[in-house]
Parts: C-alpha cells; sequence; structure tokens
C-alpha cells in the first residue's frame, strides 16, 4: 500500500527571498492520524495548502496516493476532503441543502443522509445554516469534507473556539474515519488533542520539521518525564543556576514567575528542592508536579508557545 502522503527536499519562497518551507522531508502512512504542530509563521500553512494542491512549491516533489498534482490533479481532488479553520457557508442555505451542494461536486460522494447521521446533525438537518451554534456549524464544514467519500481528510484546526463535548464529538469523527482505513492530517493548537489524536506528528519552525515520532517518543526523547514547578518567595533562585544543581534535573525554565524543572525522579528532586529554598531563607509558594506534556516539548524545542504570535 502507498503512502498517503510523502513530500522530498519541499521548498517554498515568496518572492524569491523569504522562505516559508525550507527543504521539509515528511511520510504519512495510510490510515493514521498524523498532526502538523508549529507556532504561527513557522511555515505550517504553506505546506499544508501545498498538500492540498493550492499552492505550486518552489522545488521539491509532493506525492498524494502515490501520484502527484502536475499529473493527477482530477484525480486527486477526488480523494481529499479539506476542512478549514473557519470554512464560510451560505447562511441562507440549510444544512442538508448544503451538503447537496457539495455533494454535486464529486462523482463518488458519500450519501448525505449517512453523513448527517455520523455527525449528528440530523434534527438540524432543515435548519439555515446561519441558525446553527459554533460547534454545530464547525461539524458541519467537516461534514462538507467527509461528503466527498475521502481517503484524506486534511483539518486545520477544527476545535478552535469549541466547547468540551463539541470537541469530543469531532474527536469520535475523527476516529471512526480512520475505522475505515481513512489518513487524516490534523493541526491544532491544542497539546491534548494531539496528544490523543495522532499516531505521530512533526513540529515545524522555521519552515523545517525540528522533531517527529510519536507523542510519548517525542516526550520520552526530548523532555524528562516529569515536570516539577514552584514559586518562591523574595525573589530567590536568582538565574536559576541553583536549581539547575538539584538533582535528577535536567533543565530549568523560569516562566511568568514560575520555575520549571525537567526530571525523571521527582521524589529525588522535591526534597533537594525544598532543602535548597530553606537555605535561601525563601518561602515556597507553589509547588505542583504533572507529567510531562507536548506543550513542554514544544517550548523546549521552539522557546515559544503554540499560541504564541
Amino acid at each position: 500500500m502507498p503512502l498517503a502522503i510523502q513530500c522530498r527536499a519541499l521548498r517554498k519562497t515568496y518572492d524569491g527571498k523569504v522562505e516559508a518551507v525550507r527543504g521539509l522531508d515528511l511520510e504519512i502512512e495510510t490510515g493514521e492520524c498524523f498532526g502538523l504542530l508549529g507556532p504561527n509563521g513557522a511555515g505550517k500553512t504553506t505546506t499544508i495548502e501545498i498538500l492540498e494542491g493550492l499552492l505550486e512549491p518552489t522545488s521539491g516533489e509532493v506525492e498524494i496516493l502515490g501520484r502527484n498534482w502536475r499529473t493527477h490533479a482530477r484525480e486527486l481532488r477526488e480523494q481529499l476532503g479539506i476542512s478549514l479553520q473557519e470554512t464560510r457557508l451560505s447562511e441562507k442555505l440549510t444544512v442538508r441543502e448544503t451538503l447537496q451542494l457539495f455533494s454535486s461536486f464529486y462523482r463518488h460522494p458519500t450519501s448525505v443522509e449517512l453523513v448527517l447521521e455520523e455527525l449528528s446533525l440530523q434534527e438540524k438537518a432543515g435548519a439555515l445554516v446561519g441558525k446553527l451554534s459554533g460547534g454545530q456549524k464547525q461539524r458541519l464544514a467537516v461534514a462538507t469534507a467527509l461528503v466527498a467519500n475521502p481517503k484524506i481528510l486534511f483539518l486545520d484546526e477544527p476545535t478552535t473556539g469549541l466547547d468540551p463535548q463539541s470537541r469530543r464529538q469531532l474527536w469520535d469523527i475523527v476516529r471512526q474515519f480512520q475505522k475505515r482505513n481513512g489518513t487524516v492530517l490534523l493541526t491544532t493548537h491544542y497539546m491534548d488533542e494531539a496528544e490523543r489524536l495522532c499516531d505521530r506528528l512533526a513540529i515545524i519552525d522555521h519552515g523545517q520539521i525540528i522533531a517527529a515520532g510519536t507523542p510519548a517518543q517525542l516526550i520520552e526523547r526530548i523532555t524528562g518525564h516529569h515536570v516539577v514547578e514552584f514559586a518562591v518567595s523574595d525573589h530567590a533562585g536568582g538565574d536559576g543556576r541553583a536549581w539547575s544543581k538539584l538533582p535528577g534535573v535536567q533543565s530549568v525554565r523560569a516562566e511568568d514567575g514560575l520555575y520549571c524543572l525537567r526530571v525523571n525522579e521527582p521524589h529525588e528532586t522535591i526534597p533537594a528542592l525544598l532543602a535548597e529554598v530553606q537555605k535561601q531563607q525563601a518561602r515556597l509558594v507553589h509547588l505542583t508536579t504533572r507529567q510531562a506534556s507536548l506543550e513542554d516539548v514544544f517550548v523546549q524545542l521552539t522557546g515559544r508557545h503554540l499560541r504564541e504570535e
């Protein structure tokens, strides 16, 4: 079975000088949910638009389901379902009419009624799009992609602004699509979403992939298994060198008045931390421990949070 998506040495340069994508290599297997993460301006959107056939790369090769956009554009468009972060639909059409319209664009679409049922939109089938809630509109946007009966589903931040229940409904939709051997390329700013949905993911920054693997592999490879966060009174700790010498500490990061220690054995680090606070005649005002997460990996690699501009 061919790879669902493959690109080699992908580059995109604007005006001959701005390199949005710089020699990117990517392989996505059929049937997996692959996450592409990166801060704003990292080249993520440009990469996805090239893969979707919306942009021509400056150089490099792209294959979708073993074919390329130069010779199989019409065929490939029949195989892709695309849901943008903000999909603008006619507010004067009903939900069913909207899906019937999108269905007419394809030669072998999925049944509109089946898609309505799968996305729990049956009760809203006769409602005008303009009367839908935010969660219902987002589910309808995904429905317009699924009605194409695609083999690959591109989801660009599909749950931004949704309530927790609506987010989980969309997660279930992604999992059901995968069970039918569908491939998903997902972008998201929610790390819990990436950890739960993605079989593998890549972090892109400055137009290049800087890390790739399963969520568990990235956390284990790049950061300690645990994070100890704490704050002390009287500006103790200085530049953090005292904390970096504590047993088991791999790195120290100061952020918003908190110190974040990446450690493997918190039961060894915390007693030494308390002793150091006492030695400095300071007072501990906050202390928490937690499992390391993809957010920690991201900050470690890029120095930025995903939601930072």
